[in-house]
């Protein structure tokens, strides 16, 4: 296989992880329609534990001192954001999720900026100007078309930008393997315990249910990780995460498909939000005495982090 033919499959199978993603919030949110919150959650990452470990068995022989600590931390962030996002989802339409959630990839570098700081460039700056405009238009440019379930997903969105800033700050000295393994089995763990205290349910029932445990457990999460992990030896970090960047756009057209309303504003907020990203990922351009690293989401898209020369590099 030539190296054009690879890049072609990679970036084809980038595209195919987009959609799954994208597919994924009108499954999570029909699934919770009649199965309990935490239980599907809990359900879902015990599936991308067993399928991780299955598909990454070396993760284990990777933990360094201090990396159960740091995937603790970043898998409690990450168990805040599907809390909030699988919540959320019971209280607005699928495609709302998809974009606000997305906004996360411009939430990053802002508090990047703050946690870190690292002043912000102006594109990045733009970025998140475009996406709080889209935000106005896709919420029907009023109050009244927000509601509690948009608050949930924002706070999500909020959340995977802080879990994002750990990576990039704590996690870059940590295999992104066992990192990942740690992340998983920490929510599979909250979620459980949870689950068995306030819910205390018996196994799903609905097939449509165990459908959207199997395809969010493994191939939104383990199959997900694998995609990237080939697409990163044969395209740019900048192009990977450009082509996930659509992840929005096919929760909106999913969404669309089961039968959300859009409406002229709601097509242009989204377009605004999907806009912000782009640039948010495109400042990924290296200046003097910085460098840039598309630090790896573990289920979304790799959002660009500016490092000065002197941190250390983070790595696959």
């Amino acid at each position: 296989m030539t190296p054009e033919s690879r890049r072609l499959w990679a970036t084809l199978a980038l595209i195919g992880i987009a959609a799954v993603w994208g597919a994924t919030f009108v499954l999570v949110k029909d699934a919770v329609e009649h199965y309990p919150l935490y239980a599907f959650l809990a359900l879902r990452f015990i599936i991308a534990v067993a399928a991780f470990s299955l598909m990454f068995p070396r993760s284990f022989r990777r933990f360094a001192p201090g990396t159960l600590g740091v995937g603790v931390l970043a898998g409690g962030l990450l168990t805040v954001g599907y809390v909030f996002q699988t919540w959320g989802l019971q209280g607005t339409t699928a495609s709302k999720a998809a974009f606000i959630t997305g906004m996360f990839v411009v939430f990053t570098p802002l508090m990047q900026a703050v946690v870190l700081r690292h002043p912000p460039r102006a594109v990045t700056l733009a970025g998140v100007a475009l996406s709080v405009t889209g935000l106005w238009l896709l919420s029907g440019a009023s109050a009244d078309g927000w509601t509690a379930g948009d608050t949930r997903v924002l706070i999500c969105a909020v959340a995977y930008a802080a879990h994002m800033i750990v990576l990039g700050s704590l996690g870059t000295r940590h295999d992104v393997g066992a990192l990942t393994l740690t992340q998983l089995a920490v929510v599979a763990v909250v979620c459980s315990a949870v689950s068995l205290v306030a819910e205390q349910p018996g196994l799903p029932t609905d097939g449509s249910v165990w459908f959207a445990l199997v395809l969010t457990g493994v191939l939104a999460s383990a199959v997900a990780f694998a995609v990237q992990t080939y697409a990163q030896r044969h395209i740019s970090p900048t192009k990977t995460a450009l082509v996930l960047v659509t992840e929005p756009a096919f929760g909106g057209l999913f969404g669309w498909l089961a039968g959300d309303y859009f409406g002229i504003g709601g097509l242009a907020g989204s377009a605004l939000i999907l806009s912000g990203m782009v640039l948010a990922e495109i400042s990924g351009i290296s200046r003097a005495g910085e460098r840039v690293v598309h630090e790896p989401s573990l289920e979304g898209i790799p959002v660009a982090l500016v490092e000065r020369e002197s941190e250390p590099k983070s790595g696959p």
